[in-house]
């Protein structure tokens, strides 16, 4: 099936041919759809904390320990798909704004924190500025200087540079948003900011542009020291993509490969030397004024993860030292049931030996907790309890895709749904011995999903990875815990800058 150019190509690669056709056998095969108990919510698998100052000190008291916090943020995603309708209005056949999306996005174009940027592309571009573009009708030109690269080319650009938003002294992108932010609630015992974001190569430079000009700016305005890290998806991590007869796609006669999206991002993460680490996407941001909601929830979701963890920690050093007796077993039974959520009809049937092993090997496992706000209508993937390989039960977070909508019983599960994952998260990556566990280890391979695409006008299938949130984590201990709408402010479309979370400075 290879011949030795694709062999050489799998070898710059580092990918072996038992990885290429395990790949190629999903595509013949399907990925398995997961078997849902029911959707998560908060009367079964989402916690709703009562006590919050009680996670809130504990979290307060952990920062300061001379452990090593990191915020994780993937900013490798372009802009483009916040600019469709932008685009599509380039096309249309038409030149003034009709559909309410143009309307509205001319309508309030002052009120964009890239207006002053944009004005003076106009200017360079059409010896016109905005207003006087408007007058003349000429709306097109205006968006091609916002998007294209003859103007700003936030088209092509990713979401991470561009201008969000505008204060009385200064115009922020989401990096520097996150820069600020994690100064409130991910501040190491040594007054640092370790931030690490994920971006693509194209864009690498840029990002480290914008650090060099902005970081010293942030270190005086907020008096801490910021750790800037990037990293890009590994090549390794890319997927084979196949004609729709599932052979390898080839062009210009050599093998196709593709992105492996969001879930390759487990082996960047697993590359960090952290204790705990805060996981957010780069469009989830908010201006100061809105900050301190959002900061209290992290701190908040931060302390029920090293509350849990220390809990689990003891429960492990007790098991390894030997010394327990029948009780104290059925206690970390208790706890393993009750606050990891995981369930198992069997574990009545264990002797205590048998019931050890099944303790351990549930309590010895990453941690994460998830931030869940209620549905209403906002994209995400959702909580449920799925049934897992080994035949536990546990919380997952699963996209539409890993569900058999063919089901009428499975439809009525996701359509019960009362929660959604913003991408919330907090993660423990460390065991009670301080040793980091290996995350590669705690993928399900089965959980990534198929999608069809084009190459040189030909169709094609591609496979995604598990995505780092949903399989890459799935045999992670998990807890859901519920946290306020106020918290989930991404902008998918460019008009989302225009709420009022994004307008208040």
């Amino acid at each position: 099936m290879f011949n030795e150019n694709d062999k050489n190509l799998l070898k710059q690669k580092n990918v072996s041919e038992q990885d290429i056709q395990e790949q190629l056998n999903f595509f013949k095969s399907g990925f398995p759809f997961l078997e849902l108990i029911a959707a998560a919510s908060t009367e079964k698998g989402i916690t709703k904390v009562k006590d919050e100052s009680v996670y809130l000190k504990i979290w307060d008291d952990y920062s300061v320990s001379g452990k090593q916090i990191i915020k994780f943020v993937p900013a490798s995603g372009a802009a483009s798909r916040m600019f469709k309708s932008l685009f599509e209005f380039i096309d249309a056949p038409y030149n003034k704004p009709q559909n309410e999306t143009e309307l509205t996005f001319f309508d309030n174009i002052q009120k964009f924190a890239f207006y002053d940027e944009l004005n003076a592309a106009c200017i360079s571009n059409y010896e016109k500025n905005i207003t006087e573009l408007i007058s003349l009708g000429e709306y097109k030109n205006i968006v091609r200087s916002l998007l294209l690269s003859q103007g700003l080319n936030y088209g092509a650009l990713p979401k991470g540079l561009l201008k969000f938003h505008r204060y009385s002294d200064e115009i922020r992108t989401p990096v520097e948003e996150h820069l600020t932010e994690g100064a409130l609630y991910a501040k190491n015992s040594n007054n640092s900011v370790n931030i690490h974001f994920t971006v693509s190569p194209e864009h690498h430079a840029l990002f480290e542009t914008l650090i060099e000009e902005k970081k010293a700016h942030y270190e005086n305005k907020l008096k801490i020291k910021y750790n800037v890290s990037f990293s890009e998806q590994k090549p390794k991590t890319d997927t084979i993509a196949v004609d729709l007869n599932n052979e390898p796609f080839r062009d210009k006669g050599e093998l196709l490969f593709r992105p492996g999206g969001h879930g390759a991002l487990i082996e960047n993460l697993n590359d960090l030397n952290g204790d705990i680490i805060f996981i957010k996407n780069i469009d989830n941001v908010v201006p100061d004024a809105f900050k301190t909601t959002e900061t209290r929830y992290k701190k908040l979701l931060a302390g029920v993860l090293v509350s849990v963890q220390q809990q689990a920690f003891e429960y492990m050093k007790l098991i390894d030292s030997g010394d327990y007796t029948h009780d104290q077993l059925l206690e970390v039974l208790h706890f393993v049931q009750n606050t990891l959520n995981i369930k198992n009809p069997e574990t009545k049937l264990l002797e205590d030996v048998e019931l050890v092993l099944y303790l351990k090997h549930k309590l010895n496992r990453p941690i994460r907790v998830c931030g869940m706000v209620k549905n209403v209508g906002e994209p995400g993937g959702g909580p449920f309890l799925t049934v897992n390989s080994d035949g536990t039960i546990s919380p997952q977070i699963l996209e539409s895709s890993q569900i058999d909508m063919n089901d009428p019983a499975k439809v009525a599960m996701f359509n019960q749904g009362t929660h959604f994952n913003p991408v919330d998260l907090v993660c423990g990556v460390r065991n009670y011995k301080g040793d980091k566990f290996d995350l590669r280890k705690y993928v399900d391979k089965n959980t990534g999903f198929i999608s069809f695409k084009s190459k040189s006008g030909r169709e094609l299938k591609a496979l995604e990875l598990p995505g780092l949130w949903n399989g890459a984590m799935s045999d992670w201990n998990t807890i859901f815990v519920e946290v306020p709408i106020e918290t989930f402010n991404p902008v998918k479309v460019v008009n989302d800058l225009l709420r009022k979370e994004h307008q208040g400075v």
